[in-house]
């Protein structure tokens, strides 16, 4: 099981921004693509955005397209997901995991197990 520390949430009014942090313990996250997940309340899990191992390639949900960014930091053994413009359906409990693939892609399924998350409240 790959361990991870999701952190940076908080309460931010509509409009606003943060920045979550997703940062792998125990294992080096340099060789796997890793996403965001969030869920809502009363909703399921969903994938918001992911990025290749290489940090080449992201791909993003429509939902959040144009305000959200994913990038890395692998010195930091950190993936973070740049939260700008912030609505109120953003407002869930986020989630990171990771794949390991042989090729360089952004593709991020989901796990089995998932770690504690970092809750994002945005509301005025």
């Amino acid at each position: 099981q790959l361990l991870f520390v999701e952190s940076g949430g908080g309460s931010v009014q509509p409009g606003g921004s943060l920045r979550l942090s997703c940062a792998a313990s125990g294992f080096t996250m340099r060789t796997y693509a890793v996403g965001w997940f969030r869920q809502a309340p009363g909703k399921e899990r969903e994938g918001i955005s992911c990025i290749s191992s290489t940090g080449s390639r992201t791909n993003i949900a429509d939902s959040v397209k144009g305000r959200f960014t994913i990038f890395r930091d692998d010195a930091k053994n950190t993936v973070y997901l740049q939260m700008n413009n912030v609505k109120p359906e953003d407002t869930g409990v986020y989630y990171c995991a990771a794949k390991q693939w042989s090729i360089d892609i952004a593709v991020c399924p989901g796990v089995d197990e998932w770690g504690k998350g970092t809750l994002v409240t945005v509301s005025s």
